[in-house]
């Protein structure tokens, strides 16, 4: 159950919004073997006043955070990384230059989750990959 949180400048339209959780999800499903229906993605839109960048970042510019179970393979989160690169430059002309991605993994007791913490679930689908 990855939480994804897009934080990009205001102004793109609702198709470039959808193609941009589509393809972050796609990776997801690829790289991290998650079930097609986990989906937990929020995109929050900010006034350039309030998003500073450093100069040689377009407008484009998105910032992807991560917040995952622990347990995936350094492999898998490249594969993840690049998959989310390709995704975006391929449906919406994204420039890898102009994302950025970090992963926060904490450990499964720090996650409640259907009232129970992390350690006491089985969530149907494998987190080592």
């Amino acid at each position: 159950m990855p939480l994804v949180r897009i934080e990009m400048l205001k102004g793109k339209s609702r198709e470039y919004k959808k193609a941009v959780l589509a393809g972050i999800h796609q990776a997801l499903v690829n790289a991290f073997k998650i079930p097609e229906v986990d989906r937990l993605q929020r995109i929050y839109e900010l006034d350039a006043e309030d998003f500073e960048l450093p100069p040689w970042k377009s407008k484009d510019f998105i910032l992807i955070e991560m917040t995952v179970f622990k347990g995936r393979s350094p492999e898998a989160k490249k594969k993840l990384i690049t998959g989310i690169a390709e995704n975006l430059e391929k449906s919406v002309g994204l420039k890898k230059e102009d994302i950025m991605i970090v992963i926060h993994e904490p450990e499964m007791e720090n996650w409640g989750i259907r009232g129970l913490p992390g350690t006491e679930l089985n969530f149907g689908f494998k987190i080592d990959v």
